[in-house]
């Protein structure tokens, strides 16, 4: 059975194999075989369902893939922990706020105290971070320039704090991107460098503004 690279070390396999192995451990063995076996057919099962569950879904599922980092195991976890209609959550803030991915604000007499965030749904917000881990390791994507944004900020012992900030990112996409019935529209790599160039932000804001159907013209100030 010994394959590929294996096959030049037959030899030592054999001496490997020659041991103390009784008729009980092939039964333990054996045992825990069967087990694994088990586990996988009902994880069959329960992706059966989900999959049948999905399906009025599966269209604002596949937008929600066009996020990068956002997987179908998490796409999943969204429409199960916030469903598709956003009507519910007046703004992308909101339901940052309901997720718990909002950091916290405990402020005395001008001293903030404590930054940390408050509770909310655990199991969507552990997805999140999960998805943004995965979108900061990404390719030329605006989540990846932004997390590196934020290790610049928090300093080399600041990884979890970036991924938490780009979950909050993730998060308002998400709002976006279920609210508005529209895909993932990808800002770039280089969107923090175009937007600190002042004349790339003027164009940017000039066709903003011709997007929504204005006539726009520029006059420099004496």
């Amino acid at each position: 059975m010994a394959l590929t690279r294996m096959r030049p070390k037959i030899p030592e396999l054999r001496r490997a194999l020659l041991g103390r192995f009784d008729a009980h451990h092939a039964l333990l063995a054996r045992m825990h075989l069967d087990h694994i076996d088990s586990l996988a057919r009902m994880v069959a099962r329960l992706d059966e369902q989900v999959d049948e569950l999905m399906a009025p879904f599966a269209e604002p599922a596949a937008r929600l893939q066009s996020i990068p980092g956002v997987g179908e195991r998490t796409a999943e976890v969204v429409v199960a922990e916030i469903g598709v209609d956003m009507s519910r959550f007046p703004t992308a803030g909101h339901l940052a706020s309901w997720v718990g991915l909002c950091p916290g604000n405990h402020e005395s007499a001008g001293k903030r105290y404590s930054g940390r965030a408050r509770k909310g749904d655990e199991s969507l917000r552990t997805a999140l971070c999960e998805a943004a881990w995965a979108a900061s390791h990404s390719r030329d994507t605006y989540l990846a320039a932004q997390y590196r944004r934020f290790m610049r900020r928090f300093g080399k012992k600041g990884e979890g704090k970036a991924v938490f900030a780009v979950a909050h990112t993730l998060v308002v996409i998400i709002w976006h991107v279920l609210a508005e019935g529209s895909t993932y529209d990808e800002l770039g790599a280089d969107y923090f460098d175009r937007r600190n160039d002042a004349t790339a932000r003027q164009r940017y804001l000039v066709r903003e503004l011709e997007k929504l159907g204005n006539e726009v013209t520029l006059r420099p100030v004496a």
